[in-house]
């Protein structure tokens, strides 16, 4: 999805020099320079519908699965309205700061209420000749900036006002994943300029969300009655539908962020596919392997951790790499969401951080290793694992601290203006009922 100008291949630029110094017509040069192909628009929209199909229904019912069962419309409800918000934002001056060229942190405002765009104008893919219809790649990143909002509710569910919830993510948009998103995949991106490699959101959306989802699950504080009264899942099956459309709209995330319909989407493809595969079976072996049984929630809960690790390295591994970036994120996000969990003491209610922070960091470390070509992977000759696993570390530095920073300040604004968490008894009843006064199923 970024677009770093050594991916680019000089064929196209070398076919119009021949072009020219054969005397052919403007009109020949200009069908060779610049390309619309129907096919990479076909698919462009269609990842876009993919994507929008992740955040809903899947990852509404995903996370509804999760919590309790008066609390399972305030779910759908703010995953729902936090992907609305997003979007529309985007689209408002989202696009402009986080993908026009500005300075190394940020876009400029030539693009705001997505003035100049039209129906003519174009937008860049890995290919130098190739272009995409402008609102088409608009709308493709308008997804993913809704479903990383999204990803943050989970963190906070079953306790945080509905309005706090809307402040916060109108703050942490503008000022956290705009700028992190324009630092990596920007023209003129801090972290693109420096080589960071993340392919379709390891860190912009990801750590990004598991971060900031970390915070507000220390900020809202823990749920009533934690570890004294039951608050297991309420419908595992849900959860389960909501995995499995999320493996199915991750297709489009990631396979959609090689921009066009070529070989580069393929390897993403199937990039998806196995590592996701492999997380499965990782975790459920760990599972019985630590509690003496696997489960179907830790199966769901591996598919999306293999999903989440694979992001970033999606079209820079090879199979067998991503193979092996999926079985790490599998035990790795496991203990995340148990050992690590315990030991940090926040209530995050459906383990954002311990999936999606921490597979995150795992699969961009390791698109530094596993990128190598001696591995697989499609890095140039003169690729070096230690530098680029440096590169990767510290853009994984920048988006813990960038976004933990800017977290903090927009809870805080909430908190200020009208309040992080419902009163307890609001709580206790349930928000399905206190908050938007119906209920998910009939008593």
């Amino acid at each position: 999805m970024h677009k770093n100008p050594a991916r680019l291949p000089t064929l196209a630029v070398g076919g119009t020099l021949a072009l020219i110094s054969a005397g052919a017509s403007a009109q020949d040069v200009a069908a060779v320079a610049v390309e619309v192909n129907k096919g990479d628009v076909a698919w462009i929209m269609t990842s876009t519908l993919l994507v929008l199909m992740m955040a809903l229904p899947g990852l509404a019912l995903f996370y509804g699965g999760l919590v309790r069962a008066k609390n399972m419309l305030s779910v759908l409800m703010q995953v729902m309205t936090v992907f609305s918000l997003n979007a529309l934002l985007f689209a408002l001056y989202g696009y402009s700061l986080a993908f026009t060229e500005g300075n190394a942190f940020i876009g400029s405002l030539d693009k705001v209420f997505l003035s100049g765009v039209t129906i003519t104008s174009l937008a860049d893919t890995f290919t130098a000749t190739v272009k995409l219809p402008e609102f088409a790649f608009i709308a493709f990143q308008a997804t993913f900036a809704g479903i990383t909002g999204a990803l943050i509710v989970g963190a906070f569910a079953e306790r945080m006002r509905f309005s706090a919830v809307l402040i916060f993510s109108v703050a942490w948009f503008t000022l956290c994943y705009l700028p992190i998103c324009h630092m990596v995949w920007g023209p003129g991106g801090y972290l693109l300029e420096d080589g960071a490699l993340d392919f379709a959101g390891g860190t912009v959306v990801h750590i990004n969300a598991g971060i900031a989802g970390l915070v507000g699950a220390y900020m809202v504080g823990k749920r009533i009655g934690l570890g004294r009264v039951a608050m297991a899942p309420h419908n595992l099956t849900l959860t389960m539908v909501g995995a499995a459309l999320l493996w199915v709209g991750w297709f489009g995330f990631n396979a959609g962020s090689n921009l066009e319909a070529n070989a580069g989407a393929a390897l993403a493809f199937i990039n998806t596919l196995l590592a996701t595969a492999a997380a499965v079976l990782a975790w459920s072996l760990g599972e019985a392997l630590v509690k003496g049984q696997p489960s179907m929630l830790g199966a769901a809960s591996g598919a999306v951790a293999g999903l989440v690790a694979i992001t970033p390295a999606c079209g820079s591994v090879g199979p067998m790499g991503a193979i092996i970036i999926g079985a790490l994120s599998g035990f790795i996000c496991l203990w995340g969401v148990n050992g690590l969990k315990h030991a940090l003491g926040a209530d995050d209610a459906v383990d954002v951080f311990g999936v999606h922070g921490v597979g995150g960091i795992v699969g961009a470390l390791l698109t530094g290793v596993f990128a190598a070509p001696a591995l697989g992977g499609t890095g140039g000759v003169d690729f070096a694992i230690g530098p680029q696993v440096w590169i990767q570390t510290y853009s994984v530095l920048i988006t813990i601290v960038w976004s933990a920073v800017v977290a903090f300040v927009a809870y805080k604004l909430a908190d200020l203006t009208v309040g992080l968490r419902v009163a307890e008894e609001d709580e206790r009843k349930g928000l399905d009922i206190s908050a938007h006064g119906e209920t998910a199923y009939r008593m």
